[in-house]
């Protein structure tokens, strides 16, 4: 019995090689039952607990959540989602691509229904892709953008830290929970140097940068203060079809949709001018995982290495469906950020070069994806609101 009624009876994780398969340092992985090396004369009941890994996902209903659910259930595991309630209408379209998923109640502003729901679930690897992460949102609710994007980080470090037993005076023991956090490039902001790297210097221009910052930060705190096993990924601009509407990739795929279909004439849109580097989210979750497989915990830079700017965006996406988006996009201050970030560019090389990880979707493919997942999805009958969007 540790902290606060927490009892841990605990399965000892393994990356996500396959048994005998060299890490990335062309070691085995010591991630292995009782932390010994892969042993061909395993017995039945060692194979089951190696298969038996389990995952708790907060933000499972957003984009990257569903991803990143889809993709570590076909990775052999047992997965699980934290949720604010049951009505949550993204719910059943998790439930409708994944049925298997399970779903636990809890919220980054309860603190104890996070250690409740670490007890119960018993992780192995815990995600929290759980924010408020629209940026102008972030102006307009700034004190709750802190509380969950960036106190919610807490929440769930102290939920580990409580139901694991770790202490000032006590360390981790073997097979410890492995806490993946999701950082922003938001943070490098009003940036000091172009591309950006794991050692660039953070200057957020949002409140939804800061609170990621904090996040960050926080995460690297409980490593080197509780040794415990927790990275941050810095995750550069990453999009697909199942991006909320109000992203601006979304919003011009879906804007494309809507002049092509002829329900609209115009677009509106802010800054033209701003470039990022963007990739596709199906991708991104495989470097997650990735960080939590490795012997030692390291935050990566994740990104493609290459920007655009939202005018080389508008105009792929409308070539997809055969217009030019200088008939149809109108410009609008409203829609400019009051502080603005102008160039984000990843240098991913060391995520490359230190766990494997290389983007397989071009920027190209990912725009025309998405457009002509919006022509289907409004052809259809479908709604915008029917995408996983944001989840907190």
């Amino acid at each position: 019995m540790v902290g606060r009624g927490c009892h841990r009876i605990r399965r000892v994780p393994i990356c996500c090689r396959e048994p005998g398969q060299l890490a990335s340092s062309g070691r085995p992985s010591r991630w292995s039952p009782a932390g010994s090396r892969w042993n061909p004369r395993w017995s039945p009941a060692t194979w089951e607990a190696v298969l038996s890994r389990r995952a708790l996902i907060t933000g499972i209903t957003g984009q990257d959540g569903s991803y990143l659910a889809e993709y570590l259930t076909t990775q052999g595991y047992e997965v699980w989602g934290l949720v604010r309630g049951q009505q949550n209408p993204r719910v059943r379209q998790l439930r409708q691509l994944l049925g298997e998923v399970r779903l636990i109640r809890g919220d980054l502003l309860d603190q104890g229904s996070l250690i409740s729901a670490v007890e119960r679930v018993q992780p192995d690897e815990v995600y929290n892709l759980a924010a408020i992460s629209y940026v102008p949102m972030s102006w307009q609710q700034a004190e709750l953008t802190g509380e969950v994007t960036g106190l919610g980080v807490l929440r769930v470090l102290e939920a580990i830290r409580v139901c694991s037993g770790i202490s000032a005076s006590r360390s981790p023991g073997r097979g410890q929970i492995r806490f993946y956090q999701a950082s922003s490039s938001e943070m490098f902001g009003m940036v000091r140097e172009s591309p950006q790297t794991e050692q660039t210097p953070f200057h957020p221009r949002s409140p939804y940068g800061v609170a990621k910052a904090y996040g960050h930060f926080l995460t690297q705190n409980y490593r080197e203060s509780y040794g415990m096993f927790a990275v941050s990924g810095i995750l550069f601009n990453h999009e697909s079809p199942r991006r909320g509407a109000e992203f601006v990739t979304r919003k011009i795929s879906l804007g494309v949709a809507k002049v092509k279909l002829g329900y609209e004439r115009q677009l509106r849109l802010g800054n033209l001018s701003a470039r990022r580097d963007w990739g596709f989210a199906g991708d991104y979750v495989r470097a997650m995982h990735l960080m939590l497989g490795q012997d030692e915990p390291v935050d990566y830079v994740v990104g493609t290495g290459v920007t655009h700017s939202v005018e080389d965006l508008l105009g792929y996406a409308f070539k997809v469906a055969g217009l030019d988006w200088r008939d149809h996009v109108v410009t609008d201050a409203a829609f400019i950020r009051p502080a603005e970030v102008d160039k984000l560019c990843a240098d991913p090389s060391a995520a490359r070069e230190l766990i494997g990880w290389e983007p397989k979707m071009t920027f190209e493919e990912l725009v025309e994806m998405m457009v002509e997942a919006d022509l289907e999805l409004l052809s259809s009958g479908g709604h915008a609101e029917d995408s996983f969007g944001d989840a907190w």
